[in-house]
């Protein structure tokens, strides 16, 4: 049985780190921002959030973390990046006003709540030349590199097949979330789009081919043009030579608190991620050959921040637009069409 992989971390330099400002403090930013400090990669942060108690929050976490009053205050200071974790709906506009005022951004998913916003975000970063990154953390997980490698190199053949799974079986709590024009979605856009980012990550781009769909809010079928959000859907899709098939949800009786799951059907072998024990952060990853089974990596593995550190740590090292974030937009097309837009 192979030991779990050992993540290096990035080499950062001394100096200069990169000035950052925080553009959203709720739970998910502050998660971030702990993580970003820990691994000590920004000279200094300022906040702004709507709500004066997050902002208080997040910068309670380090001293010189300066509150500042609004999003066009903070880009009035000299940063050299933002990284946002607003509502879905605001995403693509503070981005465009970010990168306009020459700033490098990092953004919570989804980038967009549609392909065509996604593409003005990524057209918008080219033409400024900087460096733009979402939040799609689980490309970090341990382990995942050595399998995104071993796919690449054939070993698994050819993946004709793969299953993403991810309920949740509780809900967001936040109101926004189960408005269609703001969130963009109900658990396609909040979950499902992790699983398909990580299986175009892992499988390569290619052109994406009959896509089709099941949406359903409290058990009853939705009909497009969607007015409500889904709480449970399941879609099919090819890229390639892989047919691949999404299940999420919310407030799903799942017998846990999550299953998270994406498994690999190839010609030579599998591999498959799945959460352990219900767990939101815990996950071991496998290689499959016939009954044999041999684990990759798992836990315990802090990964939750890597993706951020990631791109602060490029930024430190004066990377500029990286035409990598292009993938995104496909992600976007996939959610467009499961959505039938």
């Amino acid at each position: 049985m192979k030991s779990a992989e050992v993540i290096q971390a990035p080499d950062i330099p001394v100096e200069p780190l990169p000035r950052l400002g925080f553009l959203g403090t709720g739970w998910i930013g502050r998660m971030r921002l702990q993580a970003l400090l820990e691994a000590n990669v920004a000279q200094y942060c300022v906040v702004h959030d709507i709500s004066s108690e997050a902002a208080a929050a997040a910068a309670a976490l380090a001293t010189g973390i300066d509150i500042h009053r609004s999003l066009a205050d903070l880009l009035d200071m000299d940063l050299d990046g933002v990284v946002i974790a607003t509502p879905s709906a605001l995403h693509a506009d503070q981005c465009l006003e970010a990168l306009a005022r020459g700033k490098a951004v990092f953004c919570q998913k989804p980038l967009a709540r549609t392909r065509a916003e996604t593409l003005r975000v990524v057209q918008a970063a080219r033409a400024a030349d900087k460096l733009l990154a979402v939040d799609f953390s689980y490309r970090y997980l341990a382990g995942m590199k050595q399998l995104r490698a071993m796919i690449g190199a054939g070993e698994l053949g050819e993946i004709f097949a793969a299953d993403l799974i991810f309920h949740n079986a509780y809900g967001p709590d936040k109101s926004w979330f189960y408005d269609v024009s703001f969130a963009g979605g109900g658990c396609v856009m909040d979950l499902g789009i992790h699983l398909v980012d990580l299986a175009l990550w892992l499988l390569g781009q290619g052109e994406v081919e009959r896509v089709s769909s099941s949406l359903f809010r409290k058990g009853a079928r939705l009909q497009p043009p969607y007015a409500e959000v889904e709480d449970f859907a399941t879609a099919d899709f090819r890229l390639k030579h892989t047919h691949l098939r999404l299940c999420c949800s919310w407030n799903l009786h799942a017998g846990r608190d999550a299953v998270i799951e994406a498994h690999f059907h190839g010609t030579r072998g599998g591999a498959a991620l799945r959460n352990v024990k219900g767990s939101f952060y815990d996950f071991e990853i496998y290689r499959f050959n016939g009954t044999a089974q041999q684990r990759l990596a798992g836990y315990p593995d802090s990964w939750g921040g890597r993706a951020l550190i990631d791109w602060a740590a490029k930024l430190a090292g004066g990377s500029t637009f990286d035409s990598g974030i292009e993938q995104v937009v496909q992600v976007a097309e996939v959610i467009d069409r499961i959505y039938s837009r």
